[in-house]
């Protein structure tokens, strides 16, 4: 009885996985000897059909806005967000090169995405928590102007924006490496 609800709520998985009732049974511990050819289905594994432009929920290049960062060396990387995306989430997708940028991954447990912005943009940003302000007194260069990456999120009216990475940076993770290097 418990064998046939149990296959019974398990037929549609079967049969999407093109797997045997007997190989299933198997699996669980019953010995019932029913044999149930698998279906023979033709599926798409992969679509051949292009995707579509401008689909909900996909960003065209009207939401898409231009980042100027300025590397530790002077070096002025460029990258396209899509609006909402913390800077960096903008970072971490474009694969810029910022030596170890965003260390906690966003989780407001350090301070290496730690960002300095140009006076009219900063007073634009939405206000500081807290939280973060805890995270930026660890941070070495701390400016007036300093905010943590990971809790700035990218508006429209923020196309252009340019900020600058702090030469020096407080990762926990360089000294732990020193460390090593040094046993």
């Amino acid at each position: 009885m418990i064998t046939q609800g149990i296959s019974g709520l398990m037929r549609p998985l079967l049969s999407g996985l093109n797997v045997s009732k007997t190989r299933f049974l198997y699996l669980c511990g019953v010995t019932e000897q029913h044999h149930t050819p698998p279906k023979q289905r033709s599926e798409r594994g992969f679509s051949s059909t292009p995707k579509l432009q401008d689909a909900p929920g996909e960003s065209s290049a009207a939401d898409q806005v231009t980042v100027h960062f300025i590397n530790r060396d002077g070096e002025r990387l460029i990258a396209t967000a899509k609006e909402g995306e913390s800077l960096l989430e903008v970072v971490v997708n474009q694969n810029l090169a910022i030596d170890g940028f965003g260390a906690c991954e966003g989780t407001l447990a350090c301070s290496t995405c730690h960002l300095i912005f140009e006076k009219d943009t900063f007073q634009k940003l939405d206000a500081i928590s807290d939280e973060e302000l805890d995270m930026l007194d660890l941070a070495y260069g701390l400016t007036e102007t300093s905010r943590l990456g990971c809790q700035v999120c990218i508006k429209k009216s923020m196309d252009g924006l340019t900020v600058r990475v702090p030469v020096d940076v407080s990762d926990i993770r360089k000294q732990l490496e020193v460390g090593k290097q040094s046993k």
